[in-house]
């Protein structure tokens, strides 16, 4: 459950509206949450509102003026900008207190109700509405009108993008149309970067707010809409030199407070990033846009944010800016189930888009959902392998298959890693996508759904019928997946439920995979588990390299690609052989073993022959 600013009193950080989120009943309702092993997610925008008069008082801002944690300008007064509560303040990350401040500040105010299990910065390149620091000299107790967007008289009233008003008339349901209504293009978007020139401490006379090689800003000089670059730091910083690490500073100040305040490892989200920011936080993608585009665009930066180490990024689903329609939040729904963040959101008088608003879409999200749910470990898998080795949780085709050439401008589909194949819908009104299949025929590609073999046009497109509510996802040869078995409502009731094995050989009868596993949520390092699974000649290998106990069973395992058995057996520790219940599917090629209740703790093979 995720809280956007309009949790907040007066558009006040570390606050609740005591009318709409009073604290006790936020509290009771988190709680319940958490009985239900469902989590919150409280949001944390960069600016802190200044107070305005003295009986109006706003501790968190007269904290930071005793500890002296603000953003100043060149003369040491007080930078003040504008957001949504009016003037504000800005945190300054090089202070000595500013640590302190921060981790008082979510302290209090998680002990006040908000009982956060993850926090979502916004906000924070940082944003203000207005140019250089236009509080200085200003009356205070007549701060400017900031409308929040979604307030009585600002909703969102243009249609969906595929809302033709001439056939379905001006007073349309937009809330259930959705389907073969598509007809306009969506935007084009283009920019170009150029370097801009050296910081403060080599040109002391220059003029910060309009330096030397400034970058082709879209909005004009670097001032506009944020923190000045004359803007001061401690230790002497000009807010031209720093300006692109302050989001990567409060995720860092963030995280550490986190950890202090929950003891757990932190989940965090935030928009503005830097080199590093991937080791402190994830991303998601910003304001983006309810249409198809920006679904393509969901795919381009999430594939740009594992180039730049920030492996858990993904878009707010189903577009945030502007009103959606049935037929893109059910494409959308599902090509997002296949992204490392998942989360559907928008803006506030926009037309709602949960997924259960449309039957078609809720049918949708369940099917992506329960496969996603069910790749957990693997995902889990991915997650380590990117701390601990720096490689990408999804992939373009190209990273896995980089000696085709026919592959290097491919967007459209995307790998979890290096064995699962996306090819989602990104465009209206079809029942069918074109796809194609790395590996030049020599890697044998199969239907996650079904388990068929694709004949697959070798080294160009492949049509896929793909009808509303499908998403066509294909397993890799040589693949060995752990998953889980019993897809439940939450993912911690998901964890309890035994494990199954996905083997998919590769021609020459070869498969291999690992999974890591540990609880979760232990702040590392922890204990934990190392599975490596490695087939051969009609033999399954597991061994395990760790200390962390897995209680739950090896149910089924899946193995694609082989001949009929006569038996099937496993072999436990170093003499216990137990026959196993098997089924064989001819047309798959499929052996299917059962209730196997084995203990992956102890298991060391399975034969089949």
């Amino acid at each position: 459950m995720w809280n956007d600013a309009d949790l907040y009193h007066a558009q006040r950080d570390f606050t609740s509206d005591p009318v709409s989120y009073p604290g006790y009943e936020m509290r009771i309702f988190i709680r319940e949450l958490a009985a239900n092993y469902q989590h919150y997610i409280a949001n944390v925008d960069a600016a802190i509102a200044k107070q305005v008069n003295a009986t109006d008082i706003y501790d968190p801002y007269t904290k930071g003026v005793e500890l002296d944690i603000w953003v100043k300008n060149p003369d040491g007064s007080q930078f003040i900008g504008e957001v949504w509560p009016g003037f504000t303040v800005f945190p300054d990350w090089f202070a000595n207190n500013t640590q302190a401040y921060w981790t008082e500040a979510l302290r209090n105010w998680s002990n006040g109700g908000i009982e956060f299990s993850g926090i979502w910065l916004d906000m924070n390149e940082a944003t203000s509405f207005c140019n250089n620091s236009c509080g200085t000299g200003a009356n205070m107790s007549d701060p400017p009108p900031v409308l929040f967007p979604g307030n009585p008289g600002d909703l969102i009233t243009a249609y969906p993008e595929g809302y033709n008003s001439t056939i379905w008339g001006p007073s349309g349901n937009m809330s259930i149309n959705g389907t073969l209504t598509y007809g306009s293009d969506g935007p084009s978007v283009s920019s170009s970067l150029t370097r801009r020139g050296i910081g403060a401490e080599h040109q002391p006379d220059a003029n910060l707010n309009a330096p030397p090689y400034a970058i082709h800003n879209g909005f004009g000089p670097l001032n506009i809409k944020t923190i000045s670059p004359n803007a001061t730091h401690a230790g002497g910083y000009a807010e031209l030199d720093v300006h692109n690490m302050y989001g990567l500073m409060e995720e860092k100040t963030t995280h550490i407070a986190f950890k202090d305040i929950r003891g757990t490892r932190p989940f965090l989200i935030s928009r503005s990033t830097f080199p590093s920011s991937g080791k402190w936080s994830g991303h998601w993608l910003g304001d983006n846009y309810s249409k198809w585009t920006y679904m393509h665009y969901n795919i381009q930066g999430a594939l740009q944010f594992q180039i730049f180490q920030i492996p858990m990024v993904g878009a707010d689903t189903c577009g945030f800016t502007g009103n959606t329609d049935e037929e893109l939040c059910n494409r959308w729904m599902q090509l997002s189930a296949f992204m490392p963040f998942y989360r559907n959101h928008n803006e506030r008088g926009a037309i709602p888009q949960e997924p259960y608003r449309w039957e078609s879409v809720a049918n949708a999200s369940r099917t992506a959902i329960a496969i996603r749910y069910s790749m957990l470990p693997y995902w889990y898998t991915l997650f380590a392998n990117a701390s601990m080795r720096g490689s990408p949780t999804v992939r373009a085709l190209f990273w896995e298959f980089p000696d085709e050439p026919e592959l290097f401008a491919v967007d459209s589909q995307y790998m979890v890693g290096h064995d699962i194949l996306v090819t989602p819908v990104l465009t209206p009104n079809v029942t069918s996508v074109e796809g194609i299949f790395p590996g030049r025929g020599e890697v044998i590609w199969r239907d996650w759904y079904t388990h068929e073999v694709i004949d697959a046009t070798i080294g160009g497109n492949t049509t896929l019928d793909a009808p509303l509510g499908h998403i066509n996802v294909h397993v890799r040869d040589g693949s060995a997946i752990l998953l889980h078995g019993r897809p439940a409502y939450t993912t911690t009731e998901t964890r309890a439920g035994p494990y199954n094995l996905l083997i998919s050989l590769s021609a020459d009868g070869d498969a291999f995979g690992t999974a890591y596993v540990d609880d979760g949520e232990t702040i590392p390092p922890t204990p934990n588990m190392t599975l490596t699974f490695a087939a051969a000649e009609n033999t399954l290998n597991i061994s395990s390299i760790g200390d962390y106990y897995l209680a739950q069973p090896l149910e089924n395992i899946t193995i694609l690609g082989t001949a009929s058995p006569v038996s099937v057996s496993a072999h436990v520790g170093h003499s216990e052989r137990k026959n196993l219940e098997w089924e064989y599917v001819e047309r798959q090629e499929k052996l299917v073993v059962y209730n196997a209740g084995l203990n992956l703790n102890q298991i060391t093979s399975i034969l089949w022959q």
